[in-house]
């Protein structure tokens, strides 16, 4: 904040309006557009990895590794994202809380269960009541990119399953001619192949993690769109900056915000695109081998 905000009611136009929008409440709604990209780009390659491996798990030979890949992709895409994200971070709380009980209270005598309550000794709490602030937005953070992770994860193994399904069969077959194993037909001819047919599925998935973001504020991580509908809200005299119902100004930055970001991530998509179809046998990839 400036020198001259110290006394906000004798400020007027722009000079009111610099001091309004350098507030902490601001910076922290500044921060938060930080939260948001972090999100992204730590969620999008935990998602992936996620995917790549309910998609390994239904083509596996083990029945029930293959079983549990399907049920994998199966319950999470038949069941609402928002039942999933509300439920992950809270079962893996509890789930944390409970293992760390075990170890840290094994003289407790009561039960954990009791009627809708879940209780565990002090010493289980994650994170502690001692702890620093940033440590307990740190751990609703780390429990939120599990949760997109997760339901990203099976939209992603289905979209790998597919890929991986779309490679020609009969460059397996060849691989195997030439004595190569099963696994090394996979880590060699069908990984790399795969990702051209996999990239417009996980770009369409990328563009609805974004827009899935704001969920962060179902999650009780303080979001642009929770700074946004509280700064946005009116204010009274109480207030140091008195103003009326904002918010639409207020989300309609973010409106622009996420347009600009999808449309980054489009330009983005293209191009990986158009590198990675050079030399495959697509439509793509034909056009760019007819042009050169």
């Amino acid at each position: 904040m400036f020198a001259n905000c110290a006394d906000p009611d004798s400020l007027q136009g722009l000079a009111w309006l610099a001091c309004y929008l350098t507030t902490g409440k601001h910076m922290l709604f500044y921060r938060s557009f930080g939260t948001v990209l972090a999100l992204l780009v730590i969620t999008a390659p935990v998602a992936l990895a996620f995917g790549f491996g309910g998609a390994m798990a239904a083509r596996a030979r083990f029945a029930p590794l293959r079983a549990f890949g399907k049920l994998y992709t199966a319950m999470v895409r038949g069941v609402p994202d928002i039942i999933f994200f509300l439920f992950v971070p809270l079962a893996l709380d509890q789930g944390f809380e409970w293992l760390r009980h075990k170890v840290k209270c094994p003289d407790w005598d009561e039960p954990i269960r009791q009627g809708a309550d879940f209780i565990v000794c002090q010493a289980a709490k994650l994170p502690l009541n001692s702890d620093p602030q940033w440590v307990h937005e740190t751990y609703g953070f780390f429990l939120a990119v599990l949760a997109f992770a997760v339901v990203f994860g099976a939209f992603a193994a289905n979209v790998l399953s597919g890929a991986m399904n779309a490679v020609p069969h009969a460059q397996m077959e060849t691989a195997a001619a030439y004595g190569l194993t099963p696994r090394k037909s996979f880590w060699r001819i069908m990984v790399p192949q795969m990702w051209i047919y996999a990239l417009p599925g996980l770009g369409n998935l990328w563009l609805i993690l974004i827009k899935a973001s704001p969920l962060l504020f179902l999650l009780g991580v303080e979001d642009i769109v929770y700074w946004a509908r509280e700064l946005g809200g009116a204010k009274t005299s109480q207030y140091s900056y008195p103003h009326p119902d904002w918010r639409l100004w207020y989300f309609l930055g973010l409106l622009v915000f996420y347009l600009a970001l999808t449309g980054l991530s489009e330009r983005v998509l293209g191009r990986l695109t158009r590198r990675l179809s050079r030399g495959q046998a697509t439509a793509l990839g034909a056009q760019m081998g007819r042009d050169t």
